[in-house]
């Protein structure tokens, strides 16, 4: 490589490692103060993917959102019909690059949830029963999304209008969840069932009957 070409390839790289810390959404800066509540701590990584109606966007202490992520409430920038609080994220969140989360009545995040990257999380999707509209144009109805708190997402998955995941609960990667998942659970699939779940005194017992012990805190 050239020393000319060396040259530019350093500077890019320090121009850039600086717009990556100068672009960051953190406390105190114009852009968090435009959220409905952004708790000490925490950060929005640079560049954001869409950032919409924030004033209804709540998010707790030491709560890492990562790059290209989406956060938005309503269906567009000039929406009037906005919950208060249509999206809460917890204290101790780390949100992977490229999560969308799109809230339209209410989604909630508890604390110490993590997302794996791509994860999208919505609380409306659309409707297709009327056979003479293009469904892009039927907005379906907004079931409320609710994730315990401890709850881990793996990369790629998808979280459906209505759903309420429990205490610590594993969504393997994939997979498209809807429903009511129990307190510690493991999920997997399309659609997401639950293929292990831990039973007081024994263990992580599987669909199978299979157990892997229960591991003591450090």
């Amino acid at each position: 490589m050239s020393r000319r070409r060396r040259w530019v390839s350093a500077a890019v790289q320090t121009a850039w490692g600086w717009l990556d810390r100068a672009g960051e959404i953190v406390p105190g800066t114009a852009a968090a103060d435009r959220f409905g509540s952004f708790g000490p701590g925490s950060c929005i990584g640079f560049p954001a993917a869409t950032l919409m109606n924030v004033g209804s966007i709540h998010l707790g202490a030491r709560t890492l959102v990562g790059r290209q992520a989406t956060l938005s409430v309503g269906y567009s920038p000039y929406d009037e019909r906005l919950p208060e609080r249509g999206l809460v994220v917890g204290d101790r969140c780390v949100l992977g690059a490229r999560t969308s989360l799109t809230a339209h009545e209410s989604i909630v995040l508890g604390n110490d949830v993590w997302f794996g990257q791509d994860v999208f999380v919505s609380d409306a999707s659309h409707g297709y029963q009327d056979v003479a509209t293009p469904i892009g144009q039927q907005f379906g109805t907004h079931t409320p999304v609710v994730i315990g708190d401890g709850c881990w997402i793996g990369h790629g998955a998808i979280v459906l209008p209505g759903t309420r995941l429990g205490r610590n609960v594993v969504v393997a990667a994939g997979s498209v969840v809807r429903g009511e998942i129990e307190d510690h659970a493991v999920v997997a699939g399309v659609p997401a069932r639950v293929v292990r779940h831990h039973e007081p005194g024994v263990g992580w017992v599987s669909a199978g009957g299979d157990v892997r012990p229960e591991m003591p805190s450090a």
